[in-house]
């Protein structure tokens, strides 16, 4: 047989005690099995590791050393445990999170800067892509949490509003409407426009040609692009004209004019997910240092 964790502790124990009586206290067992267990170690290793009188109990030079070694290894055993619990818990480790471009315009740098400040030994990684490709790498479990646009409904996700936008016209400069203080999506339905692609969530699409839908027509594209900020420049170059959410403004080039909407209360959300089963602190607390919901509470995906 070879010795066990128990065996260890056991003779550590009376090893620090040097007397059976309080070592069997400390360890909340009877001292006849303490004493019948540390035989037992000895026979295992071959040699004596205490020197027993009717008086006084003292390590052998085995059981000097063997001490040290039992120290160290029951020092191992439980920072392993701990560091597997701070795994489980998702405070160490690998944390990754999926988000949509648009989504730092709307400030999550902040959110991102105070999980990396809450958990310093987790590896945090970020990975930008299209809100359908995020939710089904979410769901694949290839990321952790997904900051995403207008998702789909999935029973595996739930979630929170991080942000809610109105909608707004990006037109060319010299676009006829470009010095209005507001437009009607009406007034653009005989321009060409630029736009999301619709691979990007199908939620996503048709939130955002809401406006155009609600005065009575579909849009004609012309040309996608994968975000906010190239199809802004794709406006300012004179190719379309785009509905877009109000914070494109943060990143449209100085020749387009950004408009409010008249004529529609559309409005898109920008989520955060978290699988349903996925319960770890990094996951359902995330951003709450800085006023955002707690993701312990939350809702389906969509």
């Amino acid at each position: 047989m070879d010795p066990e964790l128990r065996h260890l502790r056991y003779f550590v124990a009376v090893a620090e005690e040097l007397h059976f009586g309080r070592a069997a206290v400390r360890l909340r067992m009877a001292q006849p099995p303490l004493s019948q267990q540390i035989r037992q170690l000895e026979a295992m290793i071959g040699t004596p590791l205490f020197v027993r009188t009717s008086r006084s109990v003292a390590l052998t030079p085995a059981g000097e050393a063997y001490l040290v070694r039992c120290r160290r290894v029951l020092a191992a055993v439980a920072d392993d445990v701990h560091e597997a619990s701070r795994i489980g818990r998702g405070e160490q480790g690998r944390f990754d999170i999926g988000f949509v471009s648009s989504a730092i315009q709307l400030g999550l740098a902040g959110p991102i800067r105070r999980f990396r400040e809450r958990h310093p030994a987790v590896h945090l990684r970020l990975h930008e892509a299209y809100t359908a490709i995020i939710v089904e790498r979410l769901l694949n479990g290839e990321v952790d949490l997904g900051v995403v646009r207008d998702p789909d409904d999935h029973d595996d996700l739930v979630g929170v509003t991080f942000a809610t936008e109105s909608f707004v016209a990006v037109l060319p400069a010299d676009h006829p409407h470009a010095r209005d203080r507001a437009i009607d999506a009406e007034a653009l339905r005989d321009d060409p426009f630029v736009f999301f692609p619709r691979v990007a969530g199908e939620r996503a699409y048709q939130r955002n040609l809401r406006p155009c839908l609600d005065a009575g027509y579909t849009p004609r594209i012309v040309q996608d692009a994968g975000s906010w900020t190239t199809l802004a420049h794709l406006v300012a170059a004179g190719l379309g004209v785009t509905i877009a959410p109000a914070s494109i403004t943060a990143v449209a080039p100085p020749p387009v004019a950004v408009l409010p909407l008249t004529g529609t209360e559309a409005t898109t959300e920008m989520r955060i997910l978290r699988r349903r089963d996925d319960d770890r602190v990094t996951s359902t607390s995330f951003g709450t240092a800085g006023g955002l919901p707690d993701l312990s509470a939350t809702s389906r995906a969509g």
